[in-house]
């Protein structure tokens, strides 16, 4: 069969490694990598390398019921102008995203209005505990999220009662904001008015060790296999390491990035988020393990607020920050800088989250998978600018970087959804597919 389209002369990142070749697509699966002389459409990538459709499994589009803040559609669109090919959205959104109907909802206003393929999350509530073994499997459904802590409405499950009603529902990946939420309550004496560098000593290191140990203890009872998020201490990396059978878990580019000897000074409440940006220390001590190879994948956490809102005194400015537009230029200038290399990248953005997650056709660029491509230009070099921000809160506390590695081209089922700076006509994002809910 002819390709109705090829990739050509790119380097290619496959499962047997890199070299140059076409990649030819049709009907949006790969049809094959070598060489494809003829094709309907080329698209030329010499000199650039194509990488498997880069993953956030860790978004926060605020659709329904915040998009003054964000929504799907503008979400989607920051996604795609920053390489990402698919995302996993979270269910702390208004209402709740905790049952079928809701979920339903995010399925129908995300269909072929993000840019980018999707999954969201089913929020677990003291309440929706017996259904979640239901309600996990619903297509497009991209598992259970626990708030240990830092909840909104209804979601929070912070007790060990509950914590095991719900881990015993369904079989699944859950994946955990570990943050003890009593430890946070005793704590909250320690919050200074208007001074964000105090966010970190409230929410300390102990918040998250405690609750990161008795989940674990909790996953081990319930044999049910956990994803904890955002990680920010190395010492949960090193507990983690030791629970490999049951548990896997993520960083992100911001505790990566950013540290609070400078972020807070600099930055203020635009870098509070939960976890918080802790110190120097601790940003190394989490290369230490990424360089280990504990960390299994990478998400944005991307949580936009307005500017007015961040602007508020702390701690009455909200917690979270933008992200997935800059999830991968910030890595890509991590691995110019020698931190890691493109394949441990490409491990933690693709093939890692296919694996964790059990994804069905996304991850890798081999015969028979999605047509999905992030396109590179690895010498490129940028500046980060608010009017190349498509997240609708406008901001970024990583604006004014200059950063090695530009996202050329973002290429979703086929499907040109970006390239050099330009949106695709349309958009035709689709819900993701999982072994777990087919």
């Amino acid at each position: 069969m002819a390709p109705e389209l090829v990739l050509s002369g790119g380097t290619v990142h496959t499962p047997n490694g890199s070299g140059v070749a076409d990649v030819a697509v049709r009907g949006g699966k790969i049809l094959g990598v070598g060489s494809y002389p003829d094709a309907a459409r080329r698209i030329d990538c010499t000199g650039l390398d194509v990488l498997p459709g880069v993953i956030d499994s860790q978004v926060h589009f605020r659709e329904p019921g915040l998009e003054h803040k964000e929504d799907l559609e503008s979400g989607g669109r920051a996604a795609v102008m920053g390489g990402i090919t698919a995302v996993f959205e979270m269910p702390n959104t208004n209402p709740n995203t905790d049952s079928v109907m809701r979920i339903q909802d995010k399925l129908d206003r995300a269909y072929h209005r993000m840019y980018c393929d999707h999954a969201f999350y089913v929020g677990a509530t003291a309440e929706n505990a017996p259904e979640l073994a239901d309600l996990e499997r619903i297509p497009g459904t991209a598992g259970v999220k626990i708030f240990m802590g830092a909840s909104t409405g209804n979601l929070l499950v912070a007790h060990d009662p509950e914590l095991a009603r719900v881990l015993a529902s369904g079989t699944r990946r859950v994946a955990i904001h570990s943050e003890d939420e009593d430890r946070m309550n005793a704590r909250k004496g320690e919050r200074v008015e208007g001074d964000p560098s105090s966010h970190p000593v409230w929410r300390d290191d102990e918040s998250a060790m405690l609750s990161t140990k008795r989940i674990l203890r909790l996953a081990r009872e319930a044999k049910r296999p956990i994803h904890i998020l955002h990680i920010t201490t190395p010492a949960e990396l090193e507990l983690i390491a030791q629970h490999r059978d049951i548990a896997t878990c993520e960083v992100t580019p911001q505790h990566l990035t950013l540290w609070a000897e400078d972020a807070y000074p600099r930055l203020g409440s635009y870098a509070q988020m939960n976890p918080p940006i802790r110190s120097k220390a601790h940003r190394d001590g989490l290369w230490h393990w990424l360089q280990q190879g504990v960390p299994d994948v990478l998400g944005s956490d991307h949580a936009p607020h307005t500017k007015e809102e961040k602007a508020k005194s702390y701690p009455a400015s909200p917690s979270g920050m933008p992200g997935v537009q800059t999830l991968l230029p910030l890595m890509l200038d991590h691995v110019a800088k020698g931190n890691m290399t493109l394949e441990r990248l490409i491990d933690m953005t693709s093939s890692g989250v296919q694996r964790v997650f059990g994804l069905v056709g996304k991850g890798r660029i081999a015969t028979g998978y999605d047509a999905d491509f992030t396109v590179i230009d690895r010498k490129g070099r940028f500046t980060i600018t608010e009017d190349w921000l498509e997240s609708r809160c406008g901001w970024s506390p990583f604006t004014g970087m200059e950063l090695e590695g530009r996202v050329v081209g973002t290429i979703v089922r086929g499907h040109t959804a970006m390239w050099e700076g330009q949106l695709g006509e349309r958009a035709q994002g689709e819900p993701l597919r999982f072994a777990g809910a087919l």
